[in-house]
């Protein structure tokens, strides 16, 4: 997964956030993990062109792979560098889809990243467009 530097300080509805500068351990706990450094507001971090994203929720699990779940919401920049591997939003046949741009024996196509399920490749025409790239995802998870 790459890793991004945060511009100071970062701002939410006009407050700062606190980032803990540490990576947190996802296996045993660190005691080591209790200093505050910087600031940052989630969604700004996300949204690097702000008059050219837009958001749009997932529906379906063909992005598994990638970190990119049912019912997440995406960031979608409409100015982000369409390049092969990326995640991207694009209208087929006149339907939205969110897949790995991909190239093969010349030609480009939308894969899917879900090594459990079948899902098909979708191969881009003239007629296609892709929206933007994937520049982010928010998940919420139920605290109830």
């Amino acid at each position: 997964m790459p890793v991004f530097s945060v511009e100071t300080p970062v701002i939410a509805n006009g407050m700062p956030v606190r980032l803990v500068a540490n990576a947190v351990s996802a296996g045993f706990p660190s005691p080591a993990g209790d200093d505050l450094e910087d600031e940052i507001a989630p969604i700004s971090w996300v949204v690097r062109h702000p008059s050219s994203t837009f958001w749009w929720r997932v529906e379906g699990d063909c992005l598994w792979d990638a970190g990119i779940r049912d019912g997440d919401i995406i960031a979608v920049d409409r100015a982000g560098k369409r390049r092969v591997g990326r995640a991207v939003l694009a209208v087929v046949e006149g339907a939205v889809t969110a897949k790995i741009l991909r190239k093969r024996d010349g030609r480009y196509f939308l894969a899917p990243a879900n090594s459990k399920e079948s899902f098909p490749d979708i191969e881009l025409t003239e007629d296609s467009e892709i929206w933007g790239v994937i520049a982010g995802v928010v998940r919420r998870y139920d605290l109830e």
